[in-house]
């Protein structure tokens, strides 16, 4: 019989522990392993029952065993402990504070509070709000930044049912189950107004609908996690089912979600606010487009709350936000029908101070290769943030090429989306065998705090080896578990099942594979000589074995089928003790696999890997990388930190390609992974791999840290924000209406603009290192003054068709005005580089207020 409600019961702890519920509300302890110990010594059975989540563990013990634990003075003495501890994380001087001190004394401006929006969030696997690497990202943001106490806040939805939980049927078919999350049985806490009743955020829609949603505060360290919850009292039945699954829904679900969380979030933190009194943020960061619609709520706000014009409040808003974009390909951004925007933001629901048109062309794809009638939401996002970044050196080159429609008269180069590559959360994702072996013999656990990243040759090398055969122990019995289970769910009964206490083993070369399935990820590349990659399983003296987990999104039959044939191949029984697919790949899973494997395989196509974290992960519990040069592996790969899968770049024909990369991929693992890993000294020990994991750790490890890619952002993007913010805010918004002049003046004259006439001198026929370019600019102005432009030399080499390439820009200055609106600028240049050499002469807007010359996407070239 199928319950009509549930509910939980929250456990009453007795006075002398109840610090054990301030220890289990605060997700610290998911990555922070003596509170865990604390938990797990209640009782080892009951905490692996509860899937090792204190929330549920407490709830399962009875009143006499809360009483017997209350009773235990020692215990007591640790709950006290485990709670001064974490008084001391939440409140003591960290980095940001450190560093804060320092800006403010220079001058610059150290944010008070920063609003980090994303649809999903992956902070563990108790909380499953994340579908993948986006929400790993996030996840592993927010704690970090709680680590180094930078002030966030992050805003996203509460999904009822999370992304889904994967299985498998006998076929090998992806199924997608659903249960149902109850917030009241997780480490989340109801906003609540003073008199007790819910507070709750609404959104309008379309028809008269109103959106009601209740806020859930996760607490995760020192940063508070804010998500809405759409299935509220209030609602029609349509409207509570619009935040129960992560990109899940059909018709409006997406939109609707995405108003909740951009519009809505910005009404969250508002009452967080108000109720906190947590400071208003001064920096919106929003992880890819889906919260886009957060700058229009701010716009709004500034126009209500403060006169301003819709032009002046979204320099207001742009100045202040920072937009991250994740994505290198158009199919993956979020794209709208402009009538349907029209519908939600038009007529009748129109917000104030946003016309519905001006809103429309904040989205519109009106550059070349645009489509017309489609409301984009990257282009959206981009519009409305002053500061862009992609999330490795090689995607901020994609994303400015994808982009540059948005910037034109201006170089690939030159368009202002830069680049901070992901990290990791280390004390998230290192496996505590890694710790101990470092507080053996390197004296400290903490290797980045005590920067002894350079002595990891001072660890033994059988220490190292012996340290990775304990992990890759670990990953084997969680894996024949996890196999087991999955089998008996595809219908097998125990008794078919014996062979599974042989899956894999302890002492062969493992290699991991596990990502989301989009087709570029290629999940079946290595099955495209199915004989070859069997002879490489099943080698007699250097065998490999392959952990492989990964889901399909619902909606995608192909990456299903992918999954299919790779679990086809792996049901094999002549092969399967050497490959194993595990269903419902997620944080728990992970945390045995990164540390288990000796090998990352990493094959997308070339450059869709925006960057990939899961590579960092094995590389800090010393596995080496084999992938394709990709995402941040293209940036950081050295040729002794693992292998570079050659790529078949310019091959059009995708099945040859897929073909080449294969037969390459099989010939490295064959005779250079596998041979390194099975080249064993007297000792039983690889002393070239060991060296090759040692360095490894050496050279990425202080790379691929969360702490250092938050502290990029914290210095490259919060505080320039930051400052932007206040400068435009101050003396009542006199900045925002200054630049929003300022830029209608400049565009109503640019169609007048012009170079006239460019003149050099200064060099002979055959010029030579050294020689001075000597050069006149005649630039027509007219409506402007010399002092809202910069008239550029922009010089470089020059490829056969005369594009300047490797460019630099050297200021032209004043000269002289005429009467007509015209002025001559001159300067000059001497040659520094051998080897052709041409160049230009430009003009662009010069605003102190312009992050960059390129902002307006206004050029005008001789």
């Amino acid at each position: 019989m199928k319950a009509i409600r549930r509910f939980s019961v929250r456990t009453v702890l007795p006075t002398r522990i109840e610090g054990l519920g301030v220890l289990a509300s605060n997700l610290r302890w998911s990555w922070h392993p003596p509170t865990r110990d604390l938990f797990e010594s209640i009782s080892p059975r009951k905490w692996a029952q509860a899937g090792e989540d204190p929330v549920k563990l407490l709830s399962r013990l009875s009143s006499d065993e809360l009483a017997a634990l209350a009773a235990d003075d020692d215990f007591v003495g640790s709950v006290v402990a485990a709670n001064e501890d974490l008084e001391h994380y939440l409140t003591d001087e960290r980095w940001f504070q450190t560093w804060s001190r320092e800006q403010e004394a220079a001058g610059r401006a150290a944010p008070a509070a920063v609003a980090y929006f994303s649809p999903e969030f992956g902070i563990t696997s108790v909380l499953p709000q994340y579908s993948g690497g986006l929400g790993i990202l996030a996840g592993d943001h927010l704690k970090t930044a709680s680590d180094l106490g930078v002030p966030i806040v992050g805003v996203g939805l509460f999904y009822k049912t999370g992304y889904f939980k994967q299985s498998l049927n006998r076929d090998g078919w992806q199924v997608e189950t659903y249960p149902v999350l109850d917030p009241d049985g997780l480490p989340l806490s109801l906003l609540r107004e003073a008199d007790g009743t819910p507070a709750v955020v609404t959104v309008s829609l379309p028809a008269g609908r109103l959106l009601h949603a209740h806020v859930w505060k996760a607490q995760v360290g020192r940063v508070p996690l804010l998500l809405l919850d759409s299935d509220v009292p209030g609602n029609d039945e349509q409207t509570r089912r619009v935040t129960e699954s992560l990109y899940g829904g059909g018709g409006d679900t997406r939109l609707e979600q995405e108003l909740l969380l951009g519009i809505g979030g910005v009404r969250a933190l508002r009452l967080w606010s108000r109720l906190s009194g947590a400071p208003t943020p001064e920096v919106y960061h929003t992880n890819e487009g889906h919260a886009g619609f957060l700058g229009v709520e701010r716009i709004t706000e500034l126009v209500r709350d403060h006169g301003l014009t819709f032009d002046e409040a979204l320099e207001a808003v742009r100045s202040a936000t920072v937009f991250t974009t994740h994505t290198p390909v158009p199919a993956g951004i979020d794209r709208f029908d402009a009538a349907k925007i029209n519908l939600f933001f038009g007529g009748p629901n129109a917000i104030p101070g946003v016309p519905v048109e001006r809103l429309l062309a904040l989205g519109a794809e009106d550059y070349e290769g645009g489509q017309s009638g489609i409301f984009n939401m990257a282009v959206m996002g981009l519009r409305l943030a002053q500061r862009a970044n992609g999330v490795s050196q090689l995607h901020g080159l994609v994303s400015r090429e994808m982009f540059d429609g948005l910037w034109p008269g201006f170089d690939d180069v030159e368009v202002p989306i830069s680049s901070i590559t992901n990290g990791v959360h280390a004390p998230t994702w290192v496996d505590r065998s890694v710790y101990e072996v470092a507080r053996k013999h390197l004296g400290t656990a903490d290797i980045a705090g005590d920067d002894a990243w350079e002595r990891i040759d001072e660890v033994p090398a059988d220490a190292v080896w012996s340290t990775k055969r304990e992990m890759r122990e670990k990953l084997v019995a969680d894996a024949r578990r996890r196999v087991k289970s999955s089998w008996q769910k595809r219908g097998a009964s125990d008794a078919e099942l014996g062979w599974v206490d042989d899956v894999l083993d302890p002492d062969v070369l493992t290699i991991g594979f596990a990502r989301r399935v989009p087709t570029y990820k290629r999940l079946t590349l290595m099955l495209r000589d199915p004989e070859r990659l069997k002879a490489l399983l099943l080698h007699p003296e250097r065998p490999v074995q392959l952990v492989i987990a990964g889901k399909s999104h619902p909606a995608d039959e192909t990456g299903k089928r992918l999954i299919q044939e790779m679990v086809r191949f792996a049901d094999d029984p002549a092969v399967r003790h050497r490959i194993v697919f595990l269903p419902n790949y997620d944080i728990a899973m992970a945390q045995h696999l990164y540390p288990g494997c000796d090998v990352w395989l990493n094959n997308p196509l070339r450059p869709f890997e925006a960057c990939g974290t899961s590579g960092m992960k094995a590389a800090l519990n010393g596995g080496l990388n084999l992938s394709i040069l990709d995402g941040w592996w293209d940036e950081w790969f050295d040729g002794r930190n693992g292998w570079a899968i050659p790529t078949a770049d310019g091959v059009e024909d995708p099945d040859r390609r897929d073909d080449i990369e294969a037969a390459a991929l099989y010939d490295l693992i064959e005779h250079d992974v596998a041979a390194k890993f099975y080249d064993r000294d007297a000792d039983g020990l690889p002393q070239g791999w060991i060296a090759m994991m040692t360095h490894t750790l050496k050279t990425l490890g202080p790379k691929v840290l969360a702490s250092r890619m938050v502290a990029d952002y914290t210095e490259q993007l919060y505080s320039p924000a930051a400052g932007a913010g206040r400068a435009v805010a101050a003396s009542d918004f006199a900045g925002a209406k200054d630049v929003a002049a300022y830029k209608a003046k400049v565009r109503e004259a640019w169609p007048r603009v012009k170079v006239e006439h460019v003149e050099p001198s200064g060099l002979s026929d055959s010029p030579q290192i050294g020689d001075v370019l000597d050069l006149k600019a005649y630039v027509a102005l007219d409506g402007l003054d010399p002092a809202d432009v910069d008239v550029q030399l922009v010089h470089g080499h020059v490829n056969d068709v005369d594009e300047l390439w490797g460019m630099e820009v050297a200021p032209l200055s004043l000269v002289e005005s005429y009467d007509d609106g015209r002025h001559l600028f001159a300067g000059s240049q001497p040659l520094r580089r051998t080897g052709s050499f041409g160049y230009s002469v430009r003009v662009v807007p010069r605003h102190a207020s312009l992050a960059s010359a390129a902002e307006m996407g206004l050029a005008r070239n001789a």
